[in-house]
């Protein structure tokens, strides 16, 4: 009510008695009452806020109470001192007899007026800046500006700014390789700044998926041989022979850090770089494929389980500009593979990221899969072969093919809602397409074989996830994933939480990854 009146209505009062504020208040209403009419009610104009509170100030001395009343109008002037005048007609507060007196109707705009004067010309005398930028200046904080997110300073070293927080890293030669990968979009690399690798870059392998990114020369070999000793290294890429890190493009940089290989492969090999090149890498299938995007044939070897589990980790060791995309294509593998709890994101890095965010993970999950293979990648390229060679005769979905090595599809094979076929093995895809596709509204916990441990309906998520004996790998959930059940997820240990949709989040704990069905590459 202060903030919108316009007038204050200043009165003393005297009493022949000691009385208290209640008593002088129930006397204002009380004598005022049917006084004036309806329309200047005191008790109306005050439930309509047109009649601010009404302050009393009373104290007692020798017998007598004496004391002022402050009452806040937003009526015009008149009716103002109409109901100003009313206040003089009281005589009695309480049991004593009394005598109430208007000193003054303040105009609180005035005052806010003189106020605004004097307050102006303070800032005429002070509250300009003398100084003005110049052109150049000018030019210079547009373009820092529109710089990429800087360089940053770990444990002395140059880095970008998500290594003192993300669960995976890469490790490059010098300062100029982690501009280049700035400027990509990828923010989780750090240079070690020659062949003498520091103690700081040796503990964060220990705790970390570290991805050793080199030149292709003599130099990056020598600087990963030194970092396989002090430290742990779990994937190599290199630059093309000849060239270095620092004068990759973008396209580059992403293709070779999608050829990575696992170190443990060419450990004992004697030329590194060779050995890397011609190494299938984490992503081959146990099929021979062709790739649609540049001609390349995969490898027709099984990878064996090892590097099939270690797949997942290959493609969340590129950390970009957004951490809320997650990189869907590390979730399609077999059901019978251990699956990756890496919590670490991949996006597409806001508007040049398309190389290895969304884009990136349709490329690495229909061709570039891992090691064991997919049952959703195999329905993909089997239903594309029977387009090119009978279009005529494919008349079922992808979901209605039968890959090589399931009995039956999906949809076919996947239980009721209600009861879960328990024995036989499932992919993540499959049970997120039997509790959230199908609209269960139900919620099921994985174990880490994607084995049911519960389900339970979706209301009741957080519960079970509080209350499970063993922590479940996943939990999948057909309805909203909000914060407090992020929280008791992160709290149990759940690497992968998925839900039909994602509320708003006030922190993200980096150990689970957060996923919408969208996120999947999972075939309709």
């Amino acid at each position: 009510m202060n903030d919108t009146a316009k007038y204050l209505i200043r009165a003393t009062i005297a009493a022949d008695g000691v009385v208290e504020r209640s008593d002088v208040v129930g006397a204002v209403f009380g004598q005022t009452e049917g006084l004036l009419g309806d329309e200047l009610d005191l008790r109306d104009l005050q439930e309509s806020s047109k009649v601010g509170r009404i302050d009393v100030e009373i104290r007692s001395e020798n017998g007598q109470s004496f004391g002022e009343v402050t009452v806040a109008s937003s009526l015009d002037k008149v009716e103002t001192a109409i109901l100003a005048a009313s206040l003089e007609t009281i005589d009695r507060i309480g049991p004593c007899g009394a005598a109430v007196e208007v000193t003054s109707i303040e105009d609180v705009r005035a005052a806010k007026r003189r106020e605004v004067v004097e307050r102006a010309k303070e800032l005429v005398a002070s509250g300009f800046e003398e100084t003005s930028l110049g052109s150049d200046d000018v030019l210079e904080e547009v373009r820092d500006a529109a710089r990429v997110e800087g360089i940053v300073d770990y444990e002395g070293l140059p880095a970008g700014p998500r290594v003192g927080d993300s669960d995976a890293v890469i490790i490059v030669e010098g300062r100029a390789d982690v501009s280049t990968l700035l400027e990509c979009g990828i923010k989780n690399a750090v240079a070690v700044e020659g062949t003498n690798v520091p103690d700081a870059v040796a503990e964060l392998t220990q705790s970390r998926t570290v991805t050793a990114f080199l030149d292709g020369d003599r130099g990056g070999e020598l600087i990963l041989r030194e970092l396989a000793q002090v430290g742990d290294v779990d994937y190599v890429a290199f630059a093309p022979p000849g060239e270095s890190v620092e004068d990759l493009d973008r396209g580059a940089v992403f293709e070779a850090l999608r050829g990575k290989v696992p170190y443990e492969t060419l450990a004992d090999a004697p030329n590194l770089r060779e050995a890397a090149g011609s190494d299938p890498g984490p992503d081959a299938d146990e099929e021979e494929r062709t790739d649609g995007d540049d001609g390349k044939r995969a490898a027709d070897a099984d990878p064996g389980p090892d590097i099939a589990a270690g797949s997942s980790e290959s493609d969340a060791s590129i950390v970009t500009s957004d951490p809320t995309d997650v990189n869907g294509a590390s979730e399609a593998r077999e059901p019978e593979r251990d699956v990756d709890t890496d919590p670490s994101t991949v996006d597409d890095g806001s508007d040049d990221g398309s190389d290895f965010g969304s884009g990136g993970v349709t490329e690495a999950s229909t061709v570039d899969t891992d090691g064991a293979g997919s049952d959703d990648d195999t329905d993909g390229e089997d239903d594309t072969a029977a387009d090119n060679t009978d279009s005529a005769d494919n008349t079922d979905s992808a979901d209605n093919t039968i890959p090589a090595d399931n009995d039956a599809d999906p949809d076919t094979a996947a239980p009721t809602d209600s009861t879960p076929a328990d024995d036989e093995p499932r992919s993540l895809e499959e049970h997120v397409q039997e509790v959230v596709d199908r609209e269960s509204g139900l919620a099921r916990l994985l174990d880490d074989d994607l084995g049911v441990l519960e389900e339970v309906q979706a209301g009741d998520a957080f519960d079970a996830v509080e209350d499970a004996s063993d922590p479940p790998h996943a939990v999948i959930v057909d309805g909203l994933v909000d914060q407090r059940l992020l929280d008791v997820a992160a709290q149990r240990g759940v690497s992968r939480l998925f839900g039909r949709e994602l509320g708003d989040f006030v922190k993200r704990p980096i150990g689970t990854r957060v996923s919408t069905v969208g996120d999947l590459p999972i075939e309709a």
